[in-house]
């Protein structure tokens, strides 16, 4: 290459320009539902009072400093809410990983394509359903009176159960749900992974003499390293999050439950009947802030691990 092309500028091309408005109305999303509101933070630090529209609100409200922060820590609540985030989130990301790992393994075994598709199916389904739908076929199942699983109980002879009272059944029961819901979704992404590894190092394999288990573990796993690590940076980066859907509209909000189904975004919903919007904004700005935190300290503990597996 001469010296001349190699000072010589990238010219934009057609397909610059195409892929551009390609973008495009991503960008746009982004700007508007992600970035704009952004400007919002500011209500974090003021005593938000509504004197007419939102700017002429935002801007006559007075500053207040860090206040609308005490309200999260002062609460006598904020240990149990702090332990069932962060507890409910560290089993979410272990099962989140494994499970769909090992689904999408034994999916990827089948030798017959169309029942792979029906598994797929099967287990993508739930993941469309709205937790309010969810919560209606969680009653119909565990209400005291009418619920199939108290109904089956009585037919043996047993005594029904207070499911909605009894609160040494929902961790297991709220894990149980989280897996159910989210299983297909996280075995498909897993699964195109695995679809586009190179059959050849499969054939080379077989002909060496591998059986499918030492496959599994010398081609097809550590190719899927990267997927993985990425999957599991993302997810720690919103331990400090719950599923509002999960965790407020399955349990019913009943107060039986309080000290195993209350988390950080319950607690913030639970607080703006009674509380201010600058309250519930600086929850949301603190959440932020620590899942940003917790997620480049993964990316730089991965990243001294295996650079190559870094996010960024």
């Amino acid at each position: 290459m001469t010296e001349k092309n190699k000072n010589r500028k990238p010219r934009w091309s057609r397909d610059d320009t195409e892929l551009s408005i390609l973008a495009t109305p991503t960008v746009i999303w982004y700007l508007l539902f992600c970035f704009l509101p952004m400007f919002g933070i500011i209500i974090a630090f003021k005593e938000f009072k509504i004197h007419g529209g939102f700017l002429e609100s935002l801007f006559k409200s007075d500053w207040i400093g860090f206040r609308n922060f005490e309200f999260l820590f002062s609460s006598n609540d904020a240990f149990i809410i702090v332990r069932n985030t962060l507890l409910y989130n560290i089993v979410f990301i272990i099962l989140g990983i494994v499970l769909p790992v090992a689904t999408a393994l034994m999916v990827g075994q089948l030798h017959s394509k169309k029942m792979a598709k029906v598994y797929q199916t099967a287990m993508f389904m739930p993941y469309f359903l709205s937790w309010v739908v969810v919560a209606a076929l969680v009653w119909a199942f565990l209400s005291y009176d009418k619920g199939f699983v108290n109904g089956i109980i009585e037919s043996v002879g047993g005594t029904p159960i207070q499911w909605y009272m009894e609160k040494k059944y929902w961790p297991g029961l709220l894990i149980f749900m989280n897996v159910w819901k989210g299983l297909g979704y996280s075995m498909v992404v897993y699964l195109a992974t695995i679809t586009g590894i190179d059959s050849t190092y499969y054939e080379a394999a077989v002909i060496d003499g591998a059986t499918k288990w030492q496959q599994m573990r010398h081609i097809t796993i550590p190719l899927m390293k990267t997927v993985i690590i990425m999957m599991f940076i993302m997810s720690v980066g919103r331990i400090f999050y719950s599923d509002f859907g999960l965790f407020y509209q399955v349990p019913r909000d009943s107060n039986s439950l309080y000290t195993v189904t209350n988390t950080i975004d319950v607690f913030v919903f639970k607080q703006l009947k009674t509380s201010t919007p600058g309250m519930a904004s600086a929850a949301a700005f603190l959440q932020s802030v620590l899942g940003c935190i917790t997620i480049l300290t993964a990316n730089a503990i991965v990243k001294k691990i295996d650079p190559e597996s870094a996010m960024i």
